[in-house]
């Protein structure tokens, strides 16, 4: 016997619903409707502490999108989860009551180990067993999760390095300078030596890769020429691949990332930074290869929910 669920998870740089019907025996999610919404909520958080005004309208509004389409497929159980940006901000009750009044559901503003959590059973799920553990990296708009398990999270940790993060901290130029580059592989290295102090990102046998910045690589890396999920879930991508995918990026200007077939607009000025952090974590535990997973801490949540 199925339920029906829905789960929203909203980020730094995207709101993301998934509509699905999950079956509490096996496990199985079986999608209905999965889309997402580029509404930047963390703009400018980093600098002033707040969730600017249209920020935040623009989000009610993807909200308001959502409510909708909840509505229709008439899910019986609805879960909100928010992540970095929600949690870092001054003013985050108004964005809790905005959510409340159109939803009618309060969002978890989660911790960054329930996140990892999350993120790890959505993604690991449907992976073979092997015995190995894996490591997840969820890299996301404000942060990075990286979660070392089997079957469930054995370590987890979150770091303040996200696509957005990083590039509205660093980068001035377009493209980005070789100043602005080395600062954000600084801080990136520096996030990886924090990690390190909770999670043996070195142990697992195969590393996971979640989120915008991972799939947009892959999906560069494969020569798509329109984003398509069924090939890009449970790619592999070389480490030779991802390296010249995020040389291309870096190098490239706004206008030339925009000219990607598979680039979403709302992504087109934070992949580079977002590349670079993928290359790094691969540099530095000397990943051969990266397993795409287009299952991730919206499957988690929906499977929390039965």
């Amino acid at each position: 016997m199925t339920t029906r669920v829905a789960a929203i998870d909203c980020g730094t740089n995207s709101i993301r619903l998934l509509v699905a019907d999950v079956d509490p025996t096996t496990g199985q999610v079986t999608d209905l409707d999965r889309r997402m919404t580029i509404v930047r909520l963390g703009q400018g958080v980093d600098r002033t502490g707040r969730l600017a005004p249209e920020a935040l309208e623009r989000t009610f509004a993807a909200c308001r999108e959502y409510a909708g389409v909840i509505k229709e497929y008439g899910a019986e159980r609805l879960r909100f989860v928010a992540t970095s940006a929600s949690r870092d901000a001054e003013n985050r009750d108004d964005f809790v009551r905005g959510v409340r009044e159109i939803l009618g559901v309060e969002p978890e503003v989660v911790t960054g180990d329930q996140e990892a959590e999350f993120s790890f059973t959505g993604a690991t799920k449907e992976l073979p067993g092997t015995g190995e553990e894996y490591l997840v990296v969820d890299i996301g708009g404000g942060s990075t999760e990286f979660v070392v398990g089997t079957e469930h999270a054995r370590a987890a940790r979150s770091v303040d390095i996200g696509c957005v993060r990083l590039t509205e901290r660093h980068v001035r130029s377009d493209p980005p300078s070789e100043a602005e580059v080395a600062a954000i592989r600084a801080d990136v290295e520096a996030a990886l030596d924090l990690a390190e102090e909770t999670v043996p990102l070195r142990e697992a046998g195969t590393l996971v890769g979640l989120a915008g910045s991972v799939t947009t690589v892959a999906a560069i890396a494969l020569g798509l020429k329109e984003y398509d999920s069924a090939a890009i879930h449970g790619s592999r991508i070389a480490y030779e691949r991802v390296a010249e995918v995020t040389g291309r990026l870096v190098a490239s200007t706004h206008d030339e990332r925009s000219a990607i077939p598979v680039m979403h607009p709302g992504r087109v000025d934070v992949i580079a930074a977002g590349a670079l952090v993928l290359l790094a974590v691969m540099d530095r535990i000397g990943a051969r290869e990266v397993v795409v997973s287009e299952h991730d801490i919206l499957d988690g949540i929906a499977l929390s929910l039965v």
